[in-house]
């Protein structure tokens, strides 16, 4: 379909890919993975035939379609929002164009009897094509994408400039798959959806019948989409079979035989350039040292990609909060003649774990920021607790870094001295390196202040953190730097995020936005996903028995009822198991560090730096606070366990 033949493109002395080989069959479905600036957005504009590279052919079959979604930039006018995705049956509309035109003309009296069976004759022939190439179903068509990717039927007749950025490219993404190219390029295609929008997308690609070739750093989308991740850096393309967990499985296997191959050449050069350096210079050598040289001339040292640094540190020491951290009491917000709120409660309770989700425009982030207190309701109240230490960081918190700064003294300021040590090892694992952290943050891009500012944020003390959409911005290594942190994180967390993984990893409670109210739901996202799936068939069964000439359910859908029923309640005790096992590591190691933090403070010169032994006062203190939330937590846990188990 498409071939990469000893393709190479660089830009000035930075050479991103050289003398790739790469083909692209029909029915792929390709993950693009690589650290950021490897080439990933480059690559995808070639293949589109957007850029030409700079040596070797790409090669494309005459009528191939081609469909490239950027990642930001497309903006639609002129139309409704309807007529716009329609457009991707532009031929088709040609057609009903004709049709209508025909039927116009038709009611002309003044046309000939043999002009007019003509006409009917190129009619029918018009109708039919139209017919057989789905003309009719255009409507159905575009209502079901657009829907499915968070549109409201009240919006199909608003014009397409009254739509904000993220929504444009939805407008773009839905274009792209009603046209059905037979090769389709998405460069990170749920960087501006919501979770229910990303998982009807994945659906989608799912049952789609072309190729296709993605870029995400959504890792959970790409394991349920990507039949295949490609890998690049060091200016090659790595292909690997499987999706993104069994990419990172086979990757690490792969680097480690790397590794061996390099100790081993690596000993070879070692020891033939002794035995020159130590022939040199006698003349019964020379045939043997000339050989060796020769030898080493030609050795290509194998290279090793880089490992990412993986950063492991305890967050700063903070009191624990009182049992209730924020609560709202019928809450109201109202932006003009929009009602966001209309009696919200909601009660977060110190070591919650809690993701908020619904539709965009629904009133997540204008909930978070009541949460904070950087917002007022217009009625009711918003009462903090006892004791309570938050950090907001919100959708636009990498605006708010001060420019005048350094990469390193936006850290250092109003961190714990103790934390100042680890400051350098937190800026590795977002990617700043070497004279990276005196760069100004001024000068920094979108990403890279994205990424400051999430690593600013760990280094604050807190013991609850509010986080609306941090990993926008932020590649899988640094998305799982954060995760890392935040899965250590003794305090309480309520966040918003569209990353599938992401949530999986973190949410014991989810948080359910729309219809001007908040419910409140206990489990992981994927149990939340479930409740609702079957939270629209309850009342139906009810109807149906209520009646006397409701039909009984036959074995085999009483069956296969149960066996769905069997599956649920294992998925159930599995996501258990798997947050006690979580839950058990965590108090684990901080039982460990709180008898290592003991064994400091028995001895004799414990006392003789005043400030530090406060410091491990104080952080014995907080691990010990931690340990008991974690306990209950786990008790907690293992009393749903049980109560499972008996049910």
């Amino acid at each position: 379909m498409v071939q990469l033949s000893a393709v190479r493109k660089a830009f000035g002395a930075r050479v991103l890919i050289d003398a790739v080989n790469w083909q692209v069959q029909p029915g792929d479905r390709c993950g693009l993975c690589g650290p950021n600036g490897a080439g990933k957005t480059t690559l995808l504009r070639m293949m589109a035939g957007l850029d030409e590279p700079d040596a070797g052919v790409i090669t494309r079959p005459s009528g191939l379609t081609v469909g490239y979604l950027p990642q930001d930039g497309l903006t639609h006018t002129g139309r409704t929002l309807f007529a716009e995705a329609s457009e991707a049956f532009d031929d088709l509309l040609a057609i009903q164009r004709e049709m209508r035109d025909i039927e116009s003309r038709l009611g002309g009296a003044e046309i000939p009897a043999t002009k007019h069976d003509q006409m009917l004759e190129r009619y029918s022939d018009v109708q039919e094509a139209f017919r057989d190439r789905g003309g009719y179903d255009i409507e159905s068509k575009v209502t079901t994408v657009l829907r499915g990717l968070g549109f409201q039927r009240e919006q199909f007749d608003h014009r397409c400039e009254t739509f904000s950025g993220g929504w444009q490219m939805r407008i773009a993404l839905a274009k792209l798959l009603l046209r059905g190219p037979r090769l389709l390029l998405l460069d990170e295609p749920t960087n501006h959806l919501d979770l229910e929008a990303r998982n009807w997308l994945e659906d989608y690609l799912l049952s789609y019948s072309h190729a296709l070739v993605l870029v995400s750093h959504d890792r959970f989308f790409l394991d349920a989409v990507a039949t295949s991740i490609v890998e690049i850096g060091l200016r090659k393309l790595t292909s690997y079979k499987g999706g993104y967990s069994a990419y990172v499985i086979e990757r690490e296997a792969r680097l480690e035989r790397l590794r061996e191959q390099k100790r081993r050449q690596d000993e070879e050069v070692a020891r033939m350039q002794a035995f020159v350096d130590r022939f040199r210079y006698q003349a019964t050598k020379a045939a043997q040292v000339q050989s060796r040289v020769k030898l080493l001339a030609k050795i290509i040292p194998i290279e090793i990609p880089p490992e990412r640094k993986r950063v492991h540190f305890h967050f700063p020491g903070c009191p624990r909060s009182a049992r209730v951290v924020i609560e709202l009491k019928d809450v109201r917000k109202t932006y003009g003649d929009l009602t966001v709120f209309e009696r919200a409660n909601v009660l977060i309770e110190r070591g919650d774990r809690v993701a908020l989700v619904g539709s965009n425009g629904t009133g997540k982030s204008t909930l978070m920021r009541i949460l904070s207190g950087a917002e007022a309701p217009d009625a009711g109240e918003r009462v903090e607790g006892h004791n309570l230490v938050a950090q907001y960081f919100a959708q636009d918190e990498a605006t708010r870094l001060d420019d005048a700064l350094t990469v390193h003294d936006t850290l250092a300021e109003g961190s714990p001295v103790q934390m100042v040590p680890a400051i350098r090892n937190i800026l590795g694992g977002f990617l700043f390196s070497g004279d990276d952290i005196y760069k100004r943050v001024a000068v920094l891009s979108g990403g890279e202040r994205t990424r400051l500012a999430v690593a600013r944020m760990l280094l604050r003390p807190s013991n609850t953190l509010l986080l609306d959409e941090p990993t926008n911005h932020l590649d899988i290594d640094s998305t799982n730097v954060l995760l890392d942190a935040l899965v250590d994180y003794g305090g309480t967390l309520v966040f918003v995020s569209h990353d599938r993984y992401f949530v999986d990893r973190l949410a014991t409670k989810v948080l359910e936005i729309g219809n001007g109210d908040a419910g409140l739901y206990p489990g992981t996202y994927e149990e939340f996903r479930l409740s609702k799936l079957e939270r629209p068939q309850r009342p139906a069964a009810t109807v149906r028995t209520s009646r006397a000439v409701s039909k009984p359910a036959t074995s085999t859908e009483n069956h296969r009822q149960n066996q769905a029923e069997v599956r649920r309640k294992e998925r159930q005790r599995k996501a258990l198991e798997a947050r006690i096992s979580d839950l058990e590591r965590r108090i684990s190691d901080r039982e460990a560090t709180v008898q290592q933090l003991e064994t400091e403070m028995a001895s004799p010169d414990f006392y003789s730096d005043a400030t530090t032994a406060q410091n491990t006062i104080s952080r014995h203190q907080t691990l010990m606070w931690e340990v008991g939330d974690l306990m209950n937590q786990w008790e907690a846990l293992q009393n749903q366990t049980n109560e499972h188990t008996e049910a």
